[in-house]
């Protein structure tokens, strides 16, 4: 086995193999973790509301009331439970026995408490509505408290990745013309008007001016506004309420009413009522790199996810992307890894990949790779989609070696788990079942190629009830009725599973397996950072085979799942040279049937993973 900068912080020698993974993962030094790759990785992604309690002195996050005053309602699935980032600091040994090498953790900065219509509303417990970008939300706890987490999560030689918004920040500016939810205004509707400067002498203003002097929110409002801008103001009480100061001017943001999320609206609209930035402005462009590279200089952190990256123009991404990249090189952090999200509901690379060359970001959350595995895993298709899905990997800026910096998933905490896609496939379905093709789900996320982020809980089986608030469970005790009553993958074999109590059970079938999955990911270099070739598929449920090659020594690592509910039997092509196989799981024969072709036989929803002896 070649051993490899990986492999020093984190990946034992076989002769250890045989120790408990969590004893294995405990016993490693940390130094030298900054010199893993993004394809190194595992990812945990959790909401810190969502995990555990640790102070319960900071439930209501300094505030005094009701729960519109506070945010906090642990019975309501839209407002703060009470979790924290102590209490993510308390369970890092669940999450690193796991497997986990990195923490993505949902936006912990400061959000508008509550917001929404009269009846409606919600509370920012999720972390999207910021007012203040330079410090901790209180229900999380403090500055300090975010420092104590990435400073033991080092010394443990796992990371640290933060969710960041630079599209919007939460609703406070209101429109004259409108109190709540304005369609969108577009300049076909609404032509653009000149307006005389001072004392009517004319001003060459496009829809920022000519110069900085002009940027003002006093000019904005009565000289240089263009009329399909709505005319906005900040509520009195609200002047100062965002952090830094320079986002309370609403010249620095659009305007122009509720987005309809196609044509020009997709980057100049409000996302559902949120105040949309308007990026394009180098004084916007600055601030942000002045705020998230703080955040790197100060806590280190070591990747941020870019939430709503395809509704942010690309000339703001091609100039705060090389800014985060250079601040986090000479903080010696040489691996940051940068990923933006682009939602998809389909399995079409290409809407994803134009965002690698377009706007030159490093990598995209892999939505196709998720639509694609729930459909095959879930007999929904044949494993073709699965063939599709790999062969655009060119297109990505970068070409198939970028594809393995993707971060891919199967759940999430928009879109829902991969048990509620699951449970709405297959009506009815037998936990038994159920708990093969999540298992099955499972492996294909951890064996093929780009960076597995594994959604929190989904290790114990949660499922839940739908998209968004239904999708984001407590991991501890939970008060909200809907969680407590949920089907759970799982719970039948599960020991001690009990759905009114804590979720850190590490005996659930489901932890167990990608536990083994992910100690086995971290022992093949192939299985992180192998070039990946497709081998077979078919246009009906049943085998789907690939190959990944050993960077260095070439060794071919077979891959084959099975998502028929049949076994099956069946020669797979394989590289000439690779004539003797060991198992590394499941049953492997030992030997090709013929020089370039292995026999693989696969029981229903069963994978196997055979690797060739050394060339």
């Amino acid at each position: 086995m070649v051993v490899n900068r990986a492999m020093k912080c984190g990946v034992l020698a076989a002769s250890l193999l045989t120790l408990s993974f969590a004893a294995q993962v405990r016993a490693q030094p940390a130094p030298d973790y900054r010199d893993r790759l993004p394809a190194d990785e595992i990812i945990y992604f959790l909401l810190p509301d969502r995990f555990e309690n640790g102070d319960t002195s900071n439930d209501r996050g300094g505030l005094s009331g009701g729960r519109l005053a506070t945010g906090y309602d642990p019975t309501a699935k839209g407002f703060y439970h009470g979790g924290d980032l102590r209490g993510v600091l308390q369970r890092l040994d669940y999450v690193q026995s796991l497997g986990a090498t990195a923490i993505w953790l949902a936006p912990v900065f400061k959000n508008k408490p509550v917001q929404g219509s009269p009846g409606h509303e919600s509370a920012g417990y999720h972390g999207y509505w910021i007012t203040d970008f330079t410090r901790v939300d209180p229900h999380f706890g403090s500055n300090e408290d975010m420092r104590a987490l990435i400073g033991a999560a080092h010394t443990r030689g796992m990371k640290v990745y933060l969710d960041i918004v630079v599209n919007h920040t939460a609703d406070v500016i209101a429109y004259r013309e409108c109190p709540r939810a304005c369609p969108y205004r577009t300049r076909a509707d609404f032509p653009y008007q000149r307006r005389g400067g001072i004392g009517g002498e004319p001003i060459n203003a496009g829809f920022l001016g000519d110069a900085a002097e002009n940027q003002t929110q006093d000019n904005f409002a009565r000289l240089i506004r263009p009329d399909y801008a709505y005319t906005p103001y900040i509520p009195r009480g609200d002047e100062h309420v965002k952090v830094p100061d320079w986002l309370n001017d609403p010249i620095y943001y659009h305007n122009r009413g509720e987005s309809t999320f196609s044509g020009e609206s997709s980057t100049m609209g409000d996302f559902v009522g949120l105040d949309d930035l308007m990026t394009e402005n180098p004084r916007v462009v600055q601030g942000f790199i002045d705020i998230y590279g703080a955040w790197i200089d100060q806590f280190r952190i070591d990747g941020f996810r870019i939430d709503t990256a395809r509704h942010v123009n690309r000339e703001f991404l091609q100039a705060f992307v090389p800014a985060m990249l250079k601040r986090a090189a000479a903080q010696g952090i040489p691996n940051f890894h940068v990923f933006g999200e682009v939602w998809i509901s389909s399995v079409e690379p290409g809407l994803l990949a134009v965002h690698t060359r377009d706007d030159e970001l490093p990598a995209v959350l892999d939505f196709a790779f998720a639509v694609a595995v729930r459909s095959a895993t879930m007999g929904v298709s044949g494993t073709d989609v699965l063939a599709r899905l790999f062969a655009g990997d060119a297109l990505y800026a970068g070409g198939e070696a970028a594809a393995l910096r993707l971060p891919t998933f199967i759940s999430n905490h928009d879109q829902g788990r991969y048990g509620y896609f699951l449970h709405k496939a297959l009506p009815g379905i037998a936990d038994t079942e159920a708990l093969k093709r999540e298992t099955l789900a499972y492996a294909m996320l951890l064996t093929l190629r780009g960076v597995p982020v594994i959604y929190y809980g989904d290790e114990q089986g949660f499922a839940g009830a739908g998209d968004d608030m239904d999708a984001r469970q407590d991991m501890f005790m939970s008060q909200v009725a809907s969680f407590n009553a949920e089907r759970m993958i799982g719970e039948t074999s599960a020991t001690g599973a009990n759905l009114k109590a804590d979720h850190f059970n590490s005996a659930h079938p489901l932890y167990r397996e990608i536990q083994e999955l992910a100690q086995l990911r971290q022992s093949q270099s192939a299985l992180r950072r192998g070039r990946q070739i497709v081998r077979s598929y078919s246009d009906a449920p049943g085998l789907f085979a690939v190959s990944r090659i050993e960077p260095g020594t070439g060794r071919e690592v077979l891959i084959a799942f099975n998502t028929s509910v049949v076994p099956l039997r069946s020669l797979v092509e394989v590289a000439v040279p690779s004539i003797k196989f060991e198992s590394l799981h499941g049953r492997c024969d030992s030997a090709v049937s013929a020089p370039g072709s292995y026999r693989v036989e696969l029981a229903p929803l069963a994978f196997v993973i055979c690797k060739a002896a050394q060339r």
